[in-house]
């Protein structure tokens, strides 16, 4: 009967079945899930921190667009103050949030510089336009 005992608790060796030690695999997949999440965290930091400079970058441009809008604002102002009284020099206009400082300089050709500004963001347009018997023609129109 001990023979029989002993035959049946022997396990055969099997290529087949084999149960692995595991001991020593404790924490295998944790260290898996740390690394696909710290993987995942990089990925996503660098989404936000791109988005935020895109986002930053399209707001530094639109406030530099209003500027320049306010720029020709003033411009065209003294251009149409130009027609009505050749004597103009210049003022400082509000233009919505933002406003225009207008400096108009020369005889013949005259020169116009106007800074546009809204918030912390500045323009500069100069035109130069000429007055041959009472119409006013301009020559250039460029942005300092």
């Amino acid at each position: 009967m001990k023979k029989t005992k002993q035959k049946r608790n022997r396990i055969l060796p099997s290529t087949k079945y084999q149960i692995r030690d595991t001991a020593y695999e404790h924490g295998q997949a944790l260290v898996m899930l740390i690394s696909f999440v710290a993987i995942a965290i990089v990925v996503i930091s660098s989404a936000l921190i791109n988005m935020f400079i895109n986002m930053t970058a399209a707001t530094r441009t639109q406030v530099g667009d209003i500027a320049y809008s306010v720029a020709e604002s003033g411009a065209e102002n003294a251009l149409l103050r130009l027609l009505r009284d050749t004597s103009y020099a210049g003022e400082t206009l509000a233009v919505g949030s933002g406003s225009a400082v207008v400096t108009v300089s020369g005889t013949n050709p005259k020169t116009i510089i106007s800074t546009g500004t809204y918030g912390s963001f500045k323009r500069k347009i100069q035109v130069v336009a000429s007055d041959s018997a009472g119409i006013l023609s301009v020559t250039s129109w460029k942005e300092q």
